[in-house]
């Protein structure tokens, strides 16, 4: 990270090795390998490095990830382990692409950057809806429990296409008039909750090089109704069709793969 911000970016630090401690929130975590911290160079306190340490920063301009003042104060500083879940994703992507050092100013590397700007987009709602429902925790006690027991249910069953309101409702033996007010106390809906969710893991299906499935099948397998209501709740969560995320997403490492097997070759 350089000295001095002009504010008009955010960096992301991608931990290699060695000790480096994040300070947020007056706790303090110690990074492992592939863990992921938002940065801020006025703000270089958050980060103790120790001895033989070695991190990759990524700078980003802000207003490619849509974030506000308020917004990024929430985001800074808080770890992504890079072990699990989309802060594995990201990790792994983003450490491959600092290591082709030769498609940095190619066209190549220009899909690669726009794939790493998209999933760090997804990342920064990802850690906004996770401070927003840690807050709503703190606040509703009891009502957190419940709700954290649906949202584990709901995660069970997003493959289930008759998953609904009702059906949530009555597996927990509540109403649905009380099990749409804990999804209201936390901003969205359960209808909302849901769709979202069965947004992200087909947009992650969806991405995966080694696996071309069909949008039908992904939808399908996800619990959308029909192909072409997936299709326009994707476009309109993502601003592209679920074939442009694919084509993007799986062709970005294409070229570099047969690159690098010509190069045995030789």
């Amino acid at each position: 990270m350089p000295g001095t911000s002009d504010g008009n970016d955010v960096y992301l630090g991608v931990h290699v090795r060695g000790p480096v401690t994040v300070v947020h929130a007056g706790a303090r975590t110690q990074l492992d390998p592939n863990d992921l911290v938002f940065c801020d160079p006025a703000r270089r306190h958050l980060l103790r490095f120790g001895e033989d340490c070695r991190m990759i920063f990524f700078r980003v301009p802000r207003c490619y990830l849509g974030v506000t003042e308020p917004e990024l104060d929430q985001i800074l500083g808080v770890p992504v382990r890079g072990g699990e879940g989309l802060g594995a994703l990201v990790s792994d992507f983003l450490t491959a692409l600092a290591a082709e050092a030769e498609f940095h100013r190619s066209t190549i590397g220009d899909r690669r950057a726009r794939t790493a700007v998209h999933l760090l987009s997804v990342l920064v709602v990802e850690l906004l809806e996770a401070g927003t429902a840690d807050g709503a925790d703190r606040a509703s006690g009891t009502g957190n429990e419940m709700l954290s027991r649906i949202r584990a249910h709901i995660e069970d069953h997003l493959m289930d296409p008759d998953l609904s309101p009702e059906s949530i409702a009555r597996a927990h033996h509540i109403s649905v008039r009380y099990l749409q007010k804990l999804f209201q106390n936390d901003g969205t809906t359960v209808s909302q909750w849901v769709r979202q969710r069965r947004l992200e893991f087909c947009r992650l299906e969806l991405g995966r090089s080694n696996r071309r499935s069909t949008m039908a099948a992904v939808a399908h397998r996800w619990g959308f109704s029909s192909p072409s209501h997936f299709s326009r709740t994707f476009r309109g969560a993502y601003g592209m069709s679920p074939s442009q995320w694919q084509a993007l997403a799986t062709s970005a490492f294409a070229p570099a793969t047969a690159g690098a097997q010509t190069g045995r070759g030789r």
